[in-house]
């Protein structure tokens, strides 16, 4: 099999899952940050129950489909050891996504559906995640000496265990708790609105979206470092020889065999068209065009623009943080809720553990200055 094909089937396969996440969410109002933001704001876990619905379904079919082989790459790529660069990312991320009113792929589905503070979040992410670029060698040598555990990626490798003894059992307990939770009426909301998704089908809709990512592309949704590509395109338009002097945008992260392929496939952050421009970039498309298709399908599209100035001036600086974050963690809160969590990946396990106070302190930001 030549290498063509496995780039048509990535580019195919990364557009239909964006075009179907992009849909999923913005009829179910599915964002991240609002299932933790809820949380500390208003004593609300309804959302928080959701995501929780998507990570034990993603553990579910993420084991299942490593024993029956349906999925190969495990760990999938671009996970690295856990460092204390992974906790003080998350944490950067928690403010970085509250303060910008959605996460990486939540501003990108309200920036499909017309949200304009939506894309004041995403250009201050492209910025943030050009800037990162200035601090690598940096941020790259402290993350390096405060690894953790070195030769392992995953909680069940650290423990020396088969993956399943410890991710079906707990897929199960988070199951069963879960059918409770549906049989009290706690996982269904009523909603009156045109189109309306439930979130708990979201969440499931999701979940398998993220199962066929990792099948037909090799790893879960993630779409950060397309942002630190697109940055550095633009960038190279004006500053060329800056943007080739930096480390960063040199490296080749990117180093794997695809499934139904024969040879590996790279790419880096870099401003060329590679691997990870085939996987994300259609994804990115994929989501603001399914959301912009929902919205203008029910007749909800237009421009969202009547803001207070704090609220842009808002999304700017959290885009500026989440996209620096995400390229100090690395990745975003899909790439290791989605992806990593289901796993027990200790880089996202660490991930989650600085995205929690991050978020309570975003939270505090957003009420004391932002709506008062």
């Amino acid at each position: 099999m030549g290498l063509e094909q496995p780039y048509l089937l990535i580019v195919a396969s990364s557009l239909a899952i964006g075009l179907a996440a992009g849909f999923v969410m913005y009829r179910a109002d599915f964002c991240v940050t609002a299932c933790f933001r809820d949380a500390f704001l208003f004593r609300d876990f309804f959302l928080m129950r959701q995501l929780l619905l998507l990570v034990v379904v993603s553990m579910a079919l993420f084991e299942a489909g490593r024993l029956t082989g349906l999925i190969g790459n495990y760990p999938f790529p671009l996970l690295g050891p856990p460092s204390l660069g992974n906790l003080i990312g998350g944490f950067v991320f928690g403010i970085g996504m509250v303060l910008a009113g959605g996460c990486v792929c939540g501003s990108l589905y309200k920036l499909g559906a017309g949200s304009v503070v939506g894309l004041v979040a995403v250009a201050g992410m492209l910025v943030g995640s050009t800037a990162y670029a200035e601090i690598h060698p940096q941020w790259a040598a402290f993350a390096k000496t405060t690894v953790l555990v070195g030769d392992t990626i995953t909680l069940p490798q650290s423990l020396r265990l088969p993956p399943w003894t410890l991710l079906l059992p707990l897929a199960a307990a988070g199951g069963f708790w879960l059918w409770r939770e549906f049989r009290a009426g706690r996982m269904e909301r009523p909603a009156h609105a045109v189109g309306h998704l439930a979130a708990w089908k979201a969440a499931v809709v999701l979940a398998l979206l993220g199962f066929a990512s990792w099948m037909l592309v090799g790893m879960p949704m993630g779409i950060t470092t397309t942002y630190a590509k697109l940055g550095a395109a633009i960038q190279s338009l004006f500053a060329p020889d800056h943007v080739d002097a930096l480390a960063f945008f040199k490296l080749q992260s990117l180093d794997y065999t695809p499934p139904f392929a024969d040879r590996p496939i790279r790419g880096g952050p870099g401003p060329q068209l590679d691997a990870i421009a085939a996987i994300q970039y259609p994804l990115l498309l994929g989501i603001a065009g399914g959301a912009c298709f929902a919205a203008a399908r029910i007749g909800e599209w237009r421009l969202h623009w009547r803001l207070p100035p704090r609220q842009w001036l808002s999304a700017l600086v959290g885009g500026l943080l989440l996209g620096l974050a995400a390229r100090m963690t690395p990745a975003c809160n899909i790439w290791h809720l989605w992806g990593g969590l289901p796993i027990l990946a200790l880089s996202s396990l660490l991930f989650l553990v600085g995205l929690l106070p991050g978020t309570w302190v975003g939270a505090r930001l957003l009420t004391r200055f932002v709506i008062r």
